[in-house]
């Protein structure tokens, strides 16, 4: 078996090597999220970098794609997506980014939560320049190899270098050819490995740099891997420049103290698990990178103490629940998503939400205090697309309870759908975008969450899919403009 089939690799962030500098700027980002971010504030970032000593910008002008290139890093390291609305760049943080930056002066539970958010990196990547052909999880295979006692739980930098970063899937067959592949290179005196690196020398010296100098320096930062000073095996050129990038026997390993999270993770989260498809033909991209940074394992929770509240748990979750059920896996969770969507609408301090059910019926009956405004909600959980939807039996469920429209909640649907309601006083809503606007609105602490801009929406937009201006309404309310 081949595992090397190309040139291509792994794209691995190289701008950042200091983890407190990462940090500087997540904070940074985050004390504009009610305000634009201007020229002139990302220019002072920068300064006010370099005056802690924590930046030290080579071009005394200050580029402003330096701050974006740190952004960029944030947005692969799960910190948080970016999206354009109206024009403008947004940054809006991911769960874990958020609780990463809760706790960012507690170094344990900081690790642990960043920890988590490389669980969630995969290939493809909504901000990586990673070939579409690489289909897995890079850091889960990492963590995998390090827990792997064949290798006596550690990784060399050469090992990185010469062979992990060309794995483009992973299988059972492919990872145990992998472990063998890393003892053999590891029987290699420093001649021969210097050698085999020649042989590519363009492709190896990105991949040794990358690894070596940046990454898991970073994450040596971090406190998720303990690095350990190996002897030098050869000096690569970078190009044909005079630069040339050391290929060492540095050595990674699983702090002790995460080990235990680890293993959690790997046994609920597989490193063999197929990653999210960001051209999947049935999913819009931002339906899909919504659902790729919404990772947020109760494992992790229970690991950093922060079970303390179980209401608050049970709020935070919510969103969770209502896109996990909406998928209807098992074809058993449809009454749990029509009691999580119960749960999602009495989050409204103006909206009274009761599940009915049943045939006949719609399956929750709403009201909207404020307006005394009934509204029906259909809950379409389902494994495959939704196909259709027979508004007639809908309106049937709306006179039932003197609801003035429904509002059909689904993961995903084809676009005939469309057809269906389209004179029909019915809107689409996809649960990930329903469940993201509620989870923001929780971890903003926003106590009070209004029905108005929802019925607004709605009123203006019937006979068509919502999900859009919902997302661009979450997105200008919570996330930065950069």
């Amino acid at each position: 078996m081949t595992l090397r089939i190309d040139s291509k690799k792994w794209i691995l962030y190289r701008h950042i090597s200091d983890f407190e500098l990462l940090c500087s700027v997540a904070e940074f980002l985050k004390s504009f999220s009610k305000t634009a971010i201007s020229k002139e504030e990302k220019a002072r970032l920068n300064l006010k970098l370099r005056e802690v000593g924590l930046y030290s910008e080579r071009n005394p002008d200050m580029p402003l794609d330096a701050i974006n290139h740190k952004i960029n890093q944030l947005s692969y390291y799960m910190f948080g997506y970016q999206a354009k609305i109206d024009g403008d760049d947004r940054f809006l943080y991911s769960p874990l980014g958020n609780l990463f930056l809760k706790h960012i002066e507690d170094k344990e539970k900081s690790s642990k939560i960043f920890l988590t958010m490389l669980w969630a990196v995969q290939y493809q990547h909504p901000h990586s320049g990673t070939n579409k052909d690489f289909q897995l999880y890079p850091f889960r295979l990492i963590f995998k190899l390090l827990s792997d006692s064949r290798l006596e739980n550690k990784l060399f930098a050469f090992e990185v270098a010469y062979i992990v970063v060309f794995i483009q899937e992973v299988t059972s067959d492919i990872y145990e050819e992998l472990v063998k592949e890393i003892l053999d290179l590891r029987k290699l005196s420093n001649e021969e490995l210097a050698e085999k690196f020649q042989e590519d020398r363009h492709a190896y010296v990105n991949s040794a740099y990358e690894w070596d100098y940046y990454v898991s320096t970073l994450f040596s930062g971090a406190g998720v891997l303990d690095k350990t000073q190996g002897e030098l095996i050869c000096k690569l050129q970078h190009g044909t420049t005079q630069t040339f990038r050391k290929v060492t026997r540095n050595v990674v390993e699983i702090p002790a103290q995460l080990k235990d999270l680890v293993n959690s993770l790997e046994t609920n989260y597989s490193f063999l698990e197929k990653p999210l498809l960001l051209n999947d033909p049935e999913r819009l991209k931002i339906d899909v990178i919504k659902e790729i940074y919404s990772f947020y394992p109760r494992i992790l929770l229970d690991s950093i103490g922060e079970v303390e509240n179980e209401l608050k748990l049970e709020l935070l979750n919510l969103p969770k629940l209502i896109e996990q059920y909406s998928n209807n896996t098992d074809g058993e969770e449809a009454y749990l998503f029509e009691d999580a969507l119960t749960d999602g609408f009495n989050m409204f301090y103006n909206v009274d939400a009761e599940k009915i059910g049943g045939a006949g019926n719609t399956d929750i009956e709403c009201l909207y205090l404020t307006k005394k405004k009934k509204f029906a909600v259909d809950a379409k959980s389902t494994k495959n697309k939704l196909s259709g939807i027979n508004s007639g039996r809908l309106a049937g469920h709306r006179e039932k309870i003197g609801g003035q429209y429904t509002i059909v909640v689904a993961p995903r649907y084809v676009p005939a759908v469309l057809q269906d309601i389209r004179t029909s006083p019915i809107v689409i809503i996809r649960a990930s975008t329903f469940s993201e606007f509620l989870y923001n609105c929780i971890d903003n602490d926003i106590r009070e969450i209004d029905f108005e801009d929802f019925d607004t929406i709605i009123t203006n937009n019937l006979g068509t899919d919502i999900s859009k201006s919902i997302s661009n309404m979450t997105i200008e309310r919570f996330a930065t403009k950069r």
